[in-house]
């Protein structure tokens, strides 16, 4: 790590022109009444937006669906509440690099931990390149199954070349939007502009399947509106609306029972933790500073975040979860038969009776008898939880758009979800690395640093099969695991007298940051504990866990305490 650094916001010379505009016009608005001030905040609003477009991306997408076609309306509650509580921690790291002008990075190593501030950043990078695997096999995916099947599809290309194609055009247009980024603050608007139009056209594209489907009267409004109760017990318990399904099982319910929840699970987690990643938590104070924004816009910050990023969000994903569980939950599609994806549950069901080792050593003539010999009700039951591929996601579209046009409008949604995503991604690679090797996140520097997600254009080709939704899930689920670092540094950042100084949040408004901030941290530790816990990696993710936190409390009490104006009241202070 170089010596200690100066704490210096982000900033571009040759555009003070532009930071003093914006500077004056917060002048003015701080004076203004409450209405008129929120109301002019919408012409400064911009890194909310860049967080919409990261987290309306392939993990949301593939989650809200999911999350419709294994539990219907049930868990509608799970986005905005993981989004809620997603928006007090991003608000609480806005808030501390606002009132500071340090950067994040630096100012944890010299108040907080370094431990803490290294974990971050490589948590931030490794989760980077892991989330943009998924991201490319699914716009891939969206390309050659519902856009141009007749250009780069299998039957015209071939497998290898038209995905090298497709990724290859994806990684092109996300270098382009990239270099525009670092041409100075009409780059960085001309790139919000952009990111922009894709969130409004992916809201456009599931906004108006449900607004159809309402006019049509085919929504259960009852069943939507009592979805948004949070309801825990489907962590353990599968949907109500499958226990008809599941009696028509017979003596093997309680396995369809536990493959549910198991799903269910999945899926629950992965919608938490791509409703605000660790990487997101990175992103947000950079592009502040990089805009050169102080202390006098936190309220831009938390207004940015509730407009920007909570309205698009929960928009995009409660449409998905509505049209998906109205097309596909709980029902029975005779044409999901006999298909790959229909074959592994059932191979897991006849696995389950007659032992692993013996199913192996039937012949595929023999598997085929005993899978046509289930009875009709397990038959049902596993078409339901069929993983659906992009080209029959696309169907959640047709009473919108019809068969043929539906693959057209999901193909777009998918597509600008996973560019957007990509986009944002190397961005913010680009400031972890720069961070990193303490050098300004700018210009060519910062261009190469954002390379570093370039891996995930090999997704599609590590990633096979027509079912590359499902791929975002346990991605997600990877990714929930590292979130707790960030969580629990911003509630030590925010209750630190030594960083924050006069702008420590004092009495109601201090508890009231605290008792939300341990809320959300509370939150996203259950998710990791319970990914760590639900993997085969059990016991040596909870050994390397404890060895992080170890780490940290060694570091905290070695390292020579900084002189501070008071002691802070949280015991992450150094």
């Amino acid at each position: 790590m170089a010596g200690t650094p100066e704490a210096r916001p982000i900033s571009d010379s040759s555009n003070d022109r532009a930071a003093s505009r914006e500077h004056a016009i917060i002048a003015e608005l701080l004076k203004k009444p409450l209405g008129a001030r929120l109301l002019g905040y919408t012409r400064l609003a911009g890194p909310g937006w860049l967080q919409s477009a990261i987290t309306l991306g392939g993990g949301s997408l593939a989650s809200s669906l999911y999350l419709g076609v294994l539990a219907g309306f049930s868990l509608l509650w799970l986005q905005p509440l993981a989004m809620i509580l997603g928006i007090v921690m991003l608000s609480a790291i806005g808030y501390v690099s606002l009132s500071t002008g340090e950067r994040p990075f630096r100012a944890i190593n010299r108040h907080i931990n370094p431990v803490l501030g290294w974990g971050w950043a490589v948590a931030t990078a490794l989760a980077n390149m892991v989330w943009c695997l998924p991201q490319f096999s699914l716009g891939t995916a969206a390309v050659r199954q519902n856009l141009l099947p007749r250009l780069v599809g299998d039957d015209v290309m071939g497998e290898f070349w038209g995905k090298l194609i497709v990724a290859g055009a994806i990684l092109i247009i996300s270098i382009i939007v990239i270099w525009l980024y670092d041409t100075g603050k009409r780059g960085i608007r001309i790139f919000e502009g952009l990111l922009k139009a894709m969130v409004g056209v992916i809201i456009l594209c599931f906004f108006g399947v449900v607004i159809k489907m309402g006019a049509e009267g085919v929504l259960d409004w009852r069943g939507i509106f009592g979805g948004l109760v949070p309801d825990l017990s489907l962590l353990t318990q599968p949907a109500a609306t499958f226990n008809a399904a599941l009696a028509a099982t017979g003596e093997y319910a309680a396995f369809w029972k536990d493959m549910i929840v198991d799903m269910q699970r999945d899926v629950m987690i992965s919608a938490a933790a791509t409703a605000v990643g660790i990487n997101m938590t990175f992103l947000l104070p950079y592009s502040m500073l990089a805009k050169g924004w102080n202390r006098n816009f936190r309220g831009v910050a938390v207004f940015d975040l509730s407009t920007g990023l909570f309205v698009p969000f929960i928009l995009a994903t409660g449409c998905i979860i509505i049209a998906s569980s109205t097309q596909f939950h709980a029902k029975y599609d005779p044409s999901l038969v006999g298909g790959g994806a229909y074959v592994q549950i059932v191979d897991g069901r006849l696995k389950k009776e007659m032992g692993a080792e013996a199913f192996g050593r039937l012949s595929e003539k023999e598997c085929g008898a005993r899978r046509d010999a289930l009875p009709e009700g397990e038959k049902r039951m596993a078409a339901m939880l069929v993983k659906r591929d992009a080209f029959s996601l696309a169907n959640s579209l047709k009473p919108l758009t019809g068969p043929v046009f539906s693959q057209y409008v999901f193909g777009i949604g998918v597509v600008c979800m996973a560019l957007s995503s990509v986009i944002i991604l190397m961005l913010i690679s680009g400031f972890v690395i720069c961070e990193m090797l303490d050098i300004p996140p700018e210009g060519k520097a910062h261009r190469w640093a954002c390379m570093l997600p370039a891996v995930g254009v090999l997704g599609p080709f590590i990633w096979t099969g027509k079912a590359q939704f499902w791929l975002a899930v346990p991605t997600s689920i990877f990714c929930m695991v590292l979130a707790p670092i960030a969580y629990w540094t911003f509630f030590f950042m925010m209750n630190s007298r030594n960083l924050l100084g006069d702008a420590l949040p004092r009495g109601g408004k201090r508890v009231a940051w605290n008792v939300l901030m341990l809320v959300a941290v509370a939150f996203i530790t259950f998710g990791c504990l319970w990914s760590i816990w639900s993997s085969k990696a059990r016991w040596w993710g909870l050994a390397g866990l404890a060895a992080f936190l170890g780490l940290a409390v060694v570091v905290h009490f070695a390292r020579p305490r900084r002189p501070s104006s008071g002691e802070s009241a949280c015991s992450g202070e150094s």
